[in-house]
C-alpha cells in the first residue's frame, strides 16, 4: 500500500519520540485499573458463547458491546491506550475462540469508525455517537477481488461526481472492482467504501465514502449485492463478504471530506500536504499494530496454558518421577519463547506510544514510525508463528486435543496476511533501506553490506532483478527487523560507514 505509506513534510508528520507519553512507560500500562476491570466484564462470556455460533449472533454480541460503551468510538483519537488495550484484553481469548469476534471488534472500532475520525467533518464525526448508541455496525470496503494482500493499493471502484444531480454514482465497473474479504460485510448496517473519486472525467484516487448498506428492514440498499465468502478453517462466527456496487447514488455528504472534497463542482483540498489516501494509511498502521500485539499475546497464553499442563505431567526417572517442563529441550524451548517475545513486546511498546500520540494530535507517522509498525508486524507474528509449531512439535498427543489453544493455531494465519502481508511489507522495508543507502552509505555493518551487494545484483540485472535476487531481498529486510527489535530492546547493532 504504498500510495498511503508516501511522507509528507516535516511539519505535518508525528515523530512522538519525546513526550512524556511516548518516552517512558508502555502507553496501556497508564491506564486505570478500574477501566480494564470494566471492559474484562463486558467481554467475559465470550469463551462461553465460544465461536461455533452463526455469524449473525457474532454479530449481536458485538452490537452489545458497542452500544454498553466500555470503549467508545472515539477513543482512538481520544484516548488511545484504551484502543490497543481493548484488543490486548480481547486476544487473550484468542486461543479458546478464534479470530472471528477480535477482527469484527477492529473492524468496527479501528477501519470502520476510525476512518471517520480520521476523515470526517465534524458532522461526520458526530455521528458516531448515534452509531454507538444504536449499536450499529459498519464494515470497511477497500480489497477488491483483483487488488489483494499481494497487490498493494488498487482501487477500480469508481465514484463519479454528478454535476445535475449533485451526487456521486458509486459502481464496481467489473468482476474484479468487487469488494472483497469484507468482514462483518454480511450484517452490517453501515459502510465506509474506497472508491476512486471521478470528477470531469479526472482522477482524484482513493475516497473514502460513508453509506447506508442495509436498511432498517436488514435489507441491502438498491444497486448493492453481498455474496458469503464461503466456509473457512477458522473464524467462521465472522462473516466474510464480497460486496459489488451497480450504480449506487451517494448524496455529496457521503464524502468524508475533513481533507479535500467538492466545491461549486471543483475538487478542493483543504489542507495542503495531507490527503484523504495519507488518512486512510492511519488504519493501516493502527491496524498492523494491534494484530501484531494480538499475536504476541496468543503465544503468551499458548505457552502459558501449555507450561501449566507440563508442569502437573509427571514423566518417568530412576529416582522417580520428573515434571515434562524439566525435560531440557521444552525447558529451554521455555526460556527462549519468554525471552524472544519480551524483545519483540519492547519494540510494540515503542510503536503503540508513538502512534497514540500522534492518533491525539490527527497527524501522521513519520517515516521511522511507518517503518517500525511494518517491522514489528513481520516480527512478532513470524516469531508467534514459529515459537507456536515449535511447542506443538514437544508435546506430543496434548497438542492433538481440542480445548488446548493448538486447534486454533490458524489465528496466527489470519494475522500473517491482515492489513499488509508479511511479504509485501518486508519487501517495502528493503527498498525504503535501499534508497536511504543509496543516499548516504552508512548504517549496521551487515546492513551495509548487504545494500551493497544487493545493490550491485539489482543495477546488473535488468528489469528482472528484484525477483531474481528475491532472497537477498528478504535477507535485507530481515537484518533491518533485527536492528529496529534490538534498539527497541536497547541494543543497538554496530553501525559502520563506507
Amino acid at each position: 500500500a504504498a500510495q498511503a505509506e508516501q511522507h509528507l513534510p516535516s511539519a505535518q508528520i508525528c515523530s512522538g519520540r519525546l513526550s512524556s507519553r511516548c518516552s517512558g512507560q508502555p502507553l496501556v500500562d497508564t491506564m486505570s485499573s478500574e477501566w480494564q476491570q470494566s471492559f474484562r466484564k463486558h467481554i467475559s462470556d465470550l469463551p462461553e458463547i465460544g465461536s461455533g455460533i452463526h455469524y449473525s449472533k457474532s454479530a449481536d454480541r458485538l452490537r452489545r458491546l458497542v452500544r454498553e460503551g466500555p470503549l467508545r468510538l472515539v477513543d482512538l483519537r481520544d484516548e488511545p491506550e484504551r484502543f490497543f488495550l481493548a484488543h490486548r484484553l480481547l486476544s487473550e481469548y484468542a486461543t479458546q475462540v478464534g479470530p472471528g469476534f477480535g477482527i469484527r471488534f477492529t473492524v468496527q472500532v479501528n477501519l470502520f469508525a476510525g476512518t471517520i475520525l480520521a476523515l470526517g467533518n465534524p458532522d461526520q464525526v458526530a455521528s458516531l455517537a448515534m452509531v454507538q448508541e444504536k449499536g450499529l455496525l459498519g464494515c470497511f470496503c477497500l480489497t477488491e477481488r483483483l487488488a489483494g494482500v499481494n497487490s498493494g493499493l488498487v482501487v477500480n471502484t469508481t465514484a463519479v461526481w454528478d454535476e445535475g444531480r449533485q451526487m456521486f454514482l458509486l459502481d464496481c465497473p467489473d468482476d474484479g472492482a468487487k469488494k472483497n474479504w469484507i468482514s462483518q460485510g454480511l450484517t452490517a448496517d453501515l459502510a465506509v467504501v474506497v472508491a476512486t473519486l471521478i470528477l470531469k472525467r479526472k482522477s482524484y484516487g482513493p475516497h473514502a465514502f460513508i453509506m447506508q448498506l442495509r436498511g432498517e428492514d436488514g435489507q441491502l440498499v438498491p444497486g448493492v449485492s453481498a455474496e458469503d465468502m464461503g466456509d473457512k478453517t477458522i473464524g467462521n462466527d465472522l462473516d466474510n463478504a464480497r460486496i459489488s456496487f451497480s450504480n449506487v447514488w451517494l448524496p455529496k455528504t457521503a464524502l468524508l471530506d475533513r481533507y479535500s472534497g467538492i466545491e461549486a463542482d471543483e475538487y478542493v483540498q483543504r489542507k495542503p500536504g495531507v490527503t484523504n489516501m495519507d488518512m486512510i494509511g492511519q488504519r493501516l498502521y493502527t491496524g498492523r499494530t494491534v494484530i501484531a500485539a494480538s499475536t504476541l499475546v496468543f503465544a503468551r497464553t499458548l505457552y502459558k496454558t501449555a507450561m501449566h499442563y507440563t508442569d502437573s505431567k509427571k514423566c518417568w526417572h530412576p529416582k522417580g518421577s520428573v515434571a515434562l517442563s524439566e525435560i531440557p529441550q521444552l525447558s529451554t524451548l521455555y526460556r527462549e519463547a519468554d525471552r524472544e517475545l519480551s524483545r519483540v513486546e519492547a519494540l510494540r511498546d515503542v510503536c503503540e506510544s508513538r502512534l497514540g500520540e500522534c492518533l491525539r494530535s490527527s497527524t501522521i507517522p513519520d517515516a521511522d514510525l511507518v517503518e517500525r509498525v511494518a517491522c514489528l508486524k513481520v516480527k512478532a507474528i513470524e516469531t508467534s508463528i514459529s515459537l507456536c509449531f515449535r511447542l506443538k512439535q514437544e508435546l506430543g498427543s496434548y497438542a492433538l486435543m481440542g480445548g488446548t489453544g493448538f486447534e486454533k493455531m490458524d489465528y496466527l494465519q489470519c494475522c500473517k496476511f491482515a492489513e499488509g502481508d508479511s511479504r509485501i511489507l518486508m519487501q517495502k522495508i528493503a527498498r525504503d533501506r535501499l534508497q536511504a543507502f543509496g543516499k548516504k552509505q552508512i548504517g549496521a555493518v551487515l546492513e551495509v553490506t548487504a545494500c551493497t551487494e544487493l545493490g550491485k545484483k539489482l543495477m546488473a540485472g535488468g528489469k528482472s532483478a528484484w525477483n531474481d535476487n528475491w532472497k537477498d531481498v528478504y535477507g535485507l529486510a530481515e537484518l533491518v527487523i533485527e536492528r529496529v527489535v534490538e534498539e527497541a530492546a536497547g541494543s543497538p547493532a554496530l553501525s559502520s560507514k563506507l
